[in-house]
């Protein structure tokens, strides 16, 4: 593949990544940001790398940068001998995010347990939409744990091959 059409991939890529996450509820910069940190060679790349590749002003990538690192997804990092410091894809960032969805899947399931011992004594099919979010939460509580755990075993083992 020549560099041209390597080029045009990766541009496709960062920003159908942004597009994605956006649907998920994240600002489209945030998401094409997290896309080219998945990419880039080198792994890390300056605020101003940033903005050049992805056409950001420096607010943006400013703004955009920080919100990344507050869900754990990108760190911060400084170099010998550099007088900036450069972002990258923070090691674990992918299972931490599963873990801060579980934390936010268990306050929706405090709140719903709420609801249901607020209808306590209704009809069974007024608790039903409770119900059924109770019953999601809860299994999820159970059993994303233990889907992480086991991917770290499988993906520690893979590794070490």
């Amino acid at each position: 593949m020549d560099d041209v059409q390597r080029q045009l991939d990766e541009r496709h890529f960062i920003e159908d990544f942004g597009l994605y996450t956006e649907q998920l509820g994240f600002p489209r910069m945030a998401g094409r940001i997290l896309g080219w940190l998945l990419i880039c060679d080198p792994s890390h790349q300056s605020a101003r790398q940033l903005g050049e590749m992805l056409g950001a002003s420096k607010g943006s990538v400013s703004a955009m940068t920080r919100l990344l690192i507050q869900m754990n997804l990108v760190e911060r990092v400084a170099l010998p001998d550099q007088r900036r410091d450069y972002y990258r894809l923070r090691s674990g960032a992918w299972p931490q995010l599963i873990k801060s969805e579980l934390a936010v899947m268990t306050g929706l399931h405090q709140m719903v347990e709420r609801g249901l011992a607020m209808t306590t004594g209704r009809d069974a099919a007024y608790q039903e939409r409770l119900r059924e979010a109770h019953d999601l939460y809860a299994f999820l509580e159970r059993e994303l744990p233990m889907l992480l755990e086991r991917w770290g075993h499988e993906r520690k083992s893979t590794n070490s091959r």
